[in-house]
């Protein structure tokens, strides 16, 4: 596959932000490719066409349907790619790719810093260090609890390791039973003993909405719950009355429900316009028991590295053979 010779760009890249767009600019240099980039997504940036042939996005841009016909292929910079399933059943779609191991380390660890800094209340120790009172503050130790693992991929099983190595019993939950060496219980079971939650499935039409209000009051130990996968799994309403039942301890969040409106609205400041989901996400980071991360696990050096040297890798080879190395798998 060759492109025009007077194309302006080879691709142009949506949701870049500073550092990965330094890092995305001297990879595509030394392969030879002509790149652009914007921080901003397709519907903000206001491009009436498509500035290249083959774009790359993250999990906000919402490609608009005129575009599609035009498009040689499309990359996002993210392991999942549910945002894209629906794009995949046109007959005019180009071909579809996603990037599955480069931040696996990345989002482990922050799903690990979300639930310790809950165990160990963080939020509250910093809100009393101006009267450097300790009145309630002690917290738990990462040693002897029980994690439970809803989705071990590749970032799940990076989770299990982690927590293994701080002396937890981890527990796995998936369908695909792929690690022989983790410990897999049915959901129920994961919910009656954890004392974590981490949730980091894959999305699907079958799963949206997993941690509702029913499921949640199957948690018997008053958990503390983690995403950071995708926030269809946990709808911020149904937190909010885990929380105020005491049915939860905590919850750490970096992905959200309806996060592309919420992304556009808290940048715009039209916090008036946000769905009733997201107005009690809101509510809820007010609260010293909810930590919440504007979907920055991916964001360490080490993994944008990584992102950026695959997402110009899986351009070279789309140029070179019309396929990208990670296509979207076969549901």
């Amino acid at each position: 596959m060759s492109y025009a010779a007077d194309a302006p760009f080879d691709a142009w890249f949506y949701e870049a932000f500073a550092e990965e767009a330094e890092r995305l600019h001297a990879h595509a240099d030394r392969a030879g490719l002509r790149v652009g980039h914007s921080g901003l997504t397709i519907q903000e940036a206001g491009h009436a066409k498509p500035p290249a042939p083959v774009l790359s996005v993250r999990t906000q841009s919402v490609l608009p349907p005129e575009w599609i016909p035009h498009l040689r292929g499309l990359l996002t910079r993210s392991t999942g790619y549910d945002h894209l399933l629906g794009l995949r059943q046109r007959p005019d779609a180009p071909p579809l790719g996603y990037l599955p191991l480069y931040c696996a380390r990345a989002v482990a660890e922050q799903a690990m810093l979300l639930w310790t800094a809950l165990l160990r209340r963080l939020p509250q120790q910093i809100e009393q260090f101006d009267r450097f009172d300790r009145d309630h503050l002690t917290g738990r130790e990462n040693e002897g609890r029980t994690l439970a693992i809803f989705g071990v991929g590749h970032i799940g099983h990076e989770i299990w390791r982690i927590g293994g190595a701080l002396g937890m019993r981890v527990l796995g939950v998936d369908p695909v039973r792929r690690h022989a060496d983790v410990e897999y219980v049915e959901p129920e079971t994961a919910l009656a003993n954890a004392d974590i939650l981490a949730c980091s499935m894959n999305l699907t039409r079958h799963n949206r909405g997993y941690f509702d209000t029913a499921r949640l009051r199957q948690a018997t130990r008053k958990p503390i719950l983690v995403n950071i996968a995708r926030g269809e799994f946990t709808p911020a309403q149904a937190l909010e009355d885990a929380l105020h039942h005491r049915i939860l301890s905590g919850v750490g969040l970096d992905v959200f429900n309806e996060e592309p409106s919420l992304a556009i609205r808290l940048r715009t400041g039209a916090a008036s316009a946000l769905t009733p989901d997201n107005r009690a996400l809101l509510r809820l980071r007010a609260r010293p028991d909810v930590l919440l991360t504007p979907h920055n696990a991916f964001n360490t050096a080490e993994a944008v590295e990584r992102k950026s040297e695959q997402s110009i890798r899986s351009l070279v080879q789309f140029r070179q053979t019309g396929q990208f190395p990670w296509p979207l798998p076969e549901e």
